[in-house]
C-alpha cells in the first residue's frame, strides 16, 4: 500500500543509487535494512513537520529513521542528491532562473520593527550612537557585534 508521502517505484529507482549499499560493499557488519522505507520516514517527517518519535511504525523504530536522516546528512548523501536532481533538471530546461525563494525564517528584522527605541535624528545623521539623561551614550560604540554580544545571547539560543 502506498502512503500521502512515499515515493514511487519510478522515484525511487532515480535516487537509489546515491544511498549506501546494504550490505557495506561484502565488509563486515550486520546488513543494513531496506534504506526505502527509511527515506519514505524521513520524507513523511520532512512534510509533516511532526516530532521524530511521531513517526509512524510503518517505516521502521524512529530512531533508526532519525539516525538514518542524520548519517546521511553528516556523510553528504542528501547534498549529492540534491546536487545531482537540480542538475538533471538544469539539463532538461525545468529550472526557472528568474524565480527565487526566500526562506523568511532566517531574516532578521530592525530591532526598531519590533518597537526597539529609534536613534534620534542628530545621532543618526552622525552615525553615535543615542545619549540619554545621563550625558552617556546608551552603549558603548565598539561595533555593532560588540553590543550585540553583550545584550544578546549567543546566535541560536
Amino acid at each position: 500500500m502506498s502512503y500521502r508521502y512515499d515515493l514511487t517505484d519510478e522515484q525511487w529507482q532515480r535516487i537509489a543509487s546515491f544511498f549506501p549499499d546494504r550490505y557495506h560493499r561484502g565488509q563486515a557488519g550486520h546488513p543494513w535494512k531496506d534504506h526505502r522505507p527509511l527515506v519514505n520516514g524521513i520524507l513523511w517527517h520532512l512534510h509533516t513537520g511532526a516530532p521524530w518519535p511521531d513517526t509512524p511504525e510503518r517505516y521502521g523504530k524512529w530512531q533508526t529513521v532519525y539516525d538514518r536522516f542524520n548519517r546521511w546528512r553528516k556523510d553528504g548523501t542528501w547534498a549529492k542528491l540534491l546536487d545531482a536532481l537540480l542538475l538533471q533538471l538544469d539539463k532538461e530546461g525545468l529550472i526557472e532562473r528568474d524565480l527565487w525563494c526566500v526562506d523568511a525564517t532566517v531574516i532578521r528584522a530592525h530591532p526598531a520593527a519590533a518597537g526597539a527605541e529609534k536613534k534620534s535624528r542628530l545621532a543618526a545623521r552622525t552615525g553615535r550612537a543615542s545619549v540619554g539623561a545621563t550625558g552617556r551614550a546608551a552603549r558603548p560604540c565598539a561595533g555593532a557585534l560588540a553590543g550585540r554580544l553583550r545584550h544578546q545571547g549567543a546566535p541560536g539560543l
